[in-house]
């Protein structure tokens, strides 16, 4: 069972302090597999007779779509597009991820307020700020950190979906060519997520390693909380 204990304080109207379901994070950034691992675990978990739901960034009903059509234009502030994603988590944690922790669900999250926070320092945000607008989050069961370096992450990104306005940081002007922004971008984007799971206390997974080989160590880790 979940003990509810948040970051911060909260104004969820609570029946209790304890919810059946459990809250799974796979943290990493941009191109590193994660979606892979959570449609490989929700699969296993299913498959094991667990509830799963599954959610994760601009996929709420409230801003979701607003995200995706805002970042077409390229032209948003750091600070408009923090209060976008924090609009989008907000929505999706009161409407999605507490109703199904409640009725005894896994809650499978595909990126959490952990790469949300790091986006935004990246772009400038003040550090305390974005941890007071996330305040309201819950403290996951567990975090598992897809951990890669940008030299390793490059040839994957490559020869997946290529370079991407966003996810190269090009709004930033990290480099003269999208190559060299994604290489900035995602070099200091890495280093943040680094330092938050020493602070968080993710469980770091070697993302380097084939697919099979990256889902048969998060399986191992599940015992931790499956209980």
């Amino acid at each position: 069972m979940t003990k509810l204990d948040f970051y911060g304080l909260h104004s969820y109207k609570l029946e209790t302090g304890v919810y059946p379901g459990k809250l799974i994070v796979i943290e990493g950034t941009d191109g590193v597999g994660r979606t892979t691992q959570a449609l490989m675990l929700r699969s296993y978990l299913e498959s094991q007779g667990y509830a799963v739901v599954d959610t994760g960034a601009a996929r709420s009903e409230l801003a979701g779509k607003g995200i995706k059509r805002a970042k077409e234009g390229h032209t948003l502030g750091a600070v408009t597009l923090s209060l976008f994603y924090a609009t989008d988590f907000a929505d999706r944690f009161e409407k999605q991820i507490l109703p199904a922790l409640k009725a005894g669900f896994i809650v499978l999250n595909d990126r959490y307020i952990y790469s949300l926070i790091a986006r935004a320092i990246v772009r400038g945000v003040d550090r305390e700020w974005l941890k007071e607008i996330y305040g309201s989050a819950l403290k996951p069961d567990i975090v598992f950190y897809m951990k890669i370096t940008p030299k390793d992450l490059i040839p994957r990104v490559l020869g997946a979906k290529g370079f991407n306005y966003w996810e190269s940081g090009m709004d930033l002007k990290l480099g003269h060519d999208l190559y060299e922004s994604f290489v900035n971008y995602q070099t200091k984007l890495i280093g943040i997520l680094d330092e938050m799971s020493k602070e968080y206390n993710f469980i770091e997974i070697d993302a380097t390693k084939e697919p099979q080989d990256v889902f048969l160590e998060i399986k191992n880790k599940l015992s931790d909380i499956l209980v």
